[in-house]
């Protein structure tokens, strides 16, 4: 595993299928979710969408499947934890 950041990456197939990716969620409202996760080639990238706002941390999932892909500028704004890993544009 290769170290980027604060956070761990595979390096390898075999790395790859133990490897979990960060989430991290903020509500921009109750009904506005933006969602945050890296990805296996050692880069990030953050979505926003409306959701319920019945459970924010079920809710992620879908943020980060049908949301908007949020610019780089603004994610970083909104995860300043992921500074250190490239942004997937």
């Amino acid at each position: 595993m290769k170290t980027v950041g604060n956070y761990v990456f595979p390096e390898n197939s075999e790395e790859a299928k133990l490897w979990i990716p960060q989430i991290r969620t903020h509500a921009l409202s109750h009904n506005v979710l933006v969602a945050a996760k890296t990805r296996i080639e050692g880069k990030w990238a953050a979505y926003i969408r409306p959701v319920p706002g019945n459970n924010h941390e079920f809710e992620a999932a879908r943020v980060l499947t049908d949301g908007t892909k949020l610019s780089k500028e603004l994610a970083l704004i909104l995860f300043p934890c992921f500074k250190d890993i490239p942004y997937a544009l």
